[in-house]
């Protein structure tokens, strides 16, 4: 191809991409000051939580019982700005105004909102110590309790869950599902993070598992890899599009366990103390104390 017949080509190519019409519900117009939420700066925010959340662990190697305090400190102040700054990205990302400008008093509701999930740090470190507990009392191969911190996905999955929880309950837009995003990357494991969750939660092996938005799970309960709790298929309006924001996942009791590969659809129940075996396909609730296993001959 001649350089006059590639050029050309590049141009009628950007003409063509630059049509607006070819981009219609796909760009995003920048305003000046108002970055997008970054991926990044979210990273380096987990693990500014993981380190506070779980020191020693994870953040500065030499942290001791003396220097602790000090450590936590300066991790919370950080924490404190970087998430201000991600929270104002998402508040106006969402926020369109007539004159294409954020709103000028967002920058306090993301600093406000970012002091109250900090706020609530000491509440999801003890929500995790259950998870510890019920990942180490049920994996017979689990060493130590500092093993199951240091090396299981399940723990890594739900400080990025949990955190993200409370801010979509404090209703900040975007960050939450970009937090358990990041941790469905690095584990495998896809928690929404408006599912709610019990304490003494944990997952075994991890990968593949979904757990949807409007997903209920009481206490100790134990899934293993590949489970699925999803929604059937949508509902449409009269127009044929989609409901959403209604309730359409499981609600999952107290005591469940879910083996691996299981798939549970739509609003059902599954009792307290029930068992569902590997591979399993149940969209019908389950009434208490009841084990759903494939039956052999």
């Amino acid at each position: 191809m001649s350089d006059n017949n590639l050029m050309q080509t590049l141009a009628t190519t950007v003409d063509k991409l630059s049509n607006p019409q070819s981009f219609k519900g796909l760009f995003h117009p920048h305003r000046d000051g108002n970055p997008l939420p970054s991926g990044k700066i979210l990273e380096e925010i987990v693990m500014l939580l993981r380190a506070i959340l779980f020191p020693g662990y994870y953040g500065n190697s030499s942290v001791n019982i003396h220097t602790l305090h000090y450590h936590i400190g300066v991790d919370v102040e950080r924490l404190y700005h970087l998430l201000s700054q991600q929270i104002q990205a998402g508040l106006c990302f969402m926020e369109y105004n007539a004159d294409d400008k954020c709103n000028c008093n967002i920058k306090q509701i993301a600093q406000k909102l970012s002091s109250q999930l900090i706020e609530r740090l000491p509440a999801i470190r003890e929500l995790l110590s259950t998870d510890v507990i019920a990942a180490f009392n049920g994996d017979p191969a689990a060493e130590s309790t500092s093993e199951v911190i240091s090396c299981y996905p399940i723990i890594k999955t739900l400080t990025n869950y949990r955190v993200a929880h409370e801010l979509a309950l404090l209703g900040v837009p975007l960050i939450p599902r970009m937090l358990t995003e990041l941790a469905h990357s690095e584990t495998g494991i896809d928690i929404h993070p408006n599912a709610r969750i019990g304490k003494y939660f944990t997952i075994d092996h991890g990968t593949g598992v979904v757990i949807g938005a409007t997903c209920v799970i009481g206490d100790n309960v134990k899934i293993y890899q590949g489970v699925t709790l999803g929604a059937k298929s949508f509902p449409l309006d009269a127009e044929g599009n989609p409901i959403k924001g209604i309730p359409r996942h499981p609600i999952i009791g107290n005591n469940v366990v879910i083996y691996a590969n299981a798939t549970v659809l739509g609003r059902i129940t599954i009792g307290n103390g029930c068992v569902i075996g590997a591979n399993m396909w149940v969209t019908e609730d389950m009434q208490a104390d009841t084990i759903k296993r494939c039956e052999t001959t």
